[in-house]
């Protein structure tokens, strides 16, 4: 084994131990958090107050934290055996993985919120019948021309971006074979390799200018995969420079971490919406949301140990990292019955922190519920 491929093979196993692991657990708390506290802003009117309102509605980073938490582990394996000269991993287990920790709590929620707005009224409700059912349940409801009106399910508007994360598991054993294959001819060149996500991450604003400038593509291929591309290349690249065994510190990346949020915050990245109307804005966005979430990240990942590890790694915030999915599944319904039933407050009024905790007292006991009694054992990301 060569010099390089030792560093290569000390790279990865840094991420091993249990202190590494529990501080990405942690930061999944942390994303899951933001989740909730954006469409606690939405749900009380407060992306209409001008840069406030708009700072709130950026706390939907927690979804491109997500994706690079997904880049980084499930492009793992692939570097690995790589870098030191193993097996490729097998797709088949791969895909068997994934769906035993996608599908159980998923398809449960969703069945759960058919069966609670069959019942209940809460505004427009196209995505309220058996075909949106089959639609939202098989993670389709994104494919549409316009999804706004096709299949859009109160309680469930959140989970376009779980649409995208399991498109990303169909094609990731393809950008892993371009990548080990194509652009590394099965050896270890992780220059290279970084070249090829690169240019891999060109994808996205390719995608973003046509589907702002061509009428012919439907409304909703704004929100399909190749949109968010470059969040999840953002966390592959993290995979290469760990196993590279480059560093990366707290005190550096989470100050330009924060700036690049107040930039994002300003009109250059759109609206409040998910989906930028204007092509400059939404590229900007793509950008930015790749740079916060991934350096919000590589702390993590590339060696620091210091204070932000520590925190992310205490019990409290893995506790929240383990059901942090169920949270992000269930709290749309828990918000809209709190906004209902404890804060006793009309749609786009009433208190942003109020409503955030009212959730979270529900959500949490509901989520760990879920948790435990759709959880597979032993089951890795």
């Amino acid at each position: 084994m060569t010099r390089a491929d030792t560093a290569a093979q000390g790279g990865l196993e840094q991420v091993a131990g249990p202190d590494r692991v529990a501080s990405l657990t942690g930061i999944r708390a942390v994303a899951a958090l933001l989740v909730v506290a954006t469409h606690a802003a939405y749900t009380t009117g407060k992306y209409i107050e001008g840069y406030f309102g708009l700072v709130c509605s950026r706390l939907e980073m927690g979804v491109p934290i997500f994706f690079v938490l997904s880049g980084f582990l499930l492009f793992r394996p692939w570097v690995k055996s790589l870098a030191t000269g193993g097996s490729d991993p097998s797709i088949r287990r791969y895909a068997w993985h994934r769906f035993r920790r996608i599908v159980p709590a998923y398809v449960v929620t969703v069945l759960i919120a058919y069966a609670i707005y069959h019942f209940r009224t809460a505004g427009p409700n196209p995505g309220h019948t058996w075909y949106g059912l089959l639609r939202n349940i098989t993670l389709t409801q994104i494919y549409t021309f316009n999804y706004l009106f096709g299949y859009l399910h109160q309680g469930l508007t959140q989970m376009w971006s779980l649409a995208v994360e399991t498109a990303f598991y169909v094609v990731l054993p393809l950008l892993a074979y371009v990548l080990l294959v194509v652009v590394c001819r099965r050896q270890w060149r992780p220059k290279r390799m970084l070249v090829g996500i690169g240019g891999l991450a060109l994808i996205s604003p390719a995608w973003l200018v046509m589907v702002h400038l061509t009428t012919s593509v439907p409304n909703g291929a704004r929100l399909w995969l190749p949109t968010y591309l470059i969040w999840f290349l953002a966390g592959m690249s993290l995979t290469v420079l760990q196993a590279m065994g480059v560093r990366c510190y707290a005190f550096v990346a989470l100050p330009l971490a924060v700036i690049c949020y107040f930039i994002a915050s300003t009109p250059l990245a759109g609206q409040p919406t998910t989906s930028p109307l204007g092509l400059s804005q939404a590229l900007y966005k793509a950008v930015l949301y790749a740079a916060i979430s991934a350096l919000a990240v590589a702390p993590l990942v590339l060696g620091d140990q210091g204070w932000y590890f520590r925190f992310l790694a205490t019990r409290p915030m893995v506790w929240l990292g383990e059901i942090s999915y169920e949270i992000f599944l269930i709290h749309l319904i828990t918000m809209e019955f709190a906004m209902v039933y404890v804060m006793r407050d009309h749609v786009y009024t009433g208190s942003m922190p109020g409503l955030f905790l009212a959730t979270m007292v529900v959500t949490i006991p509901l989520a760990w519920l879920l948790h435990r009694f759709t959880k597979v054992r032993e089951s890795r990301a």
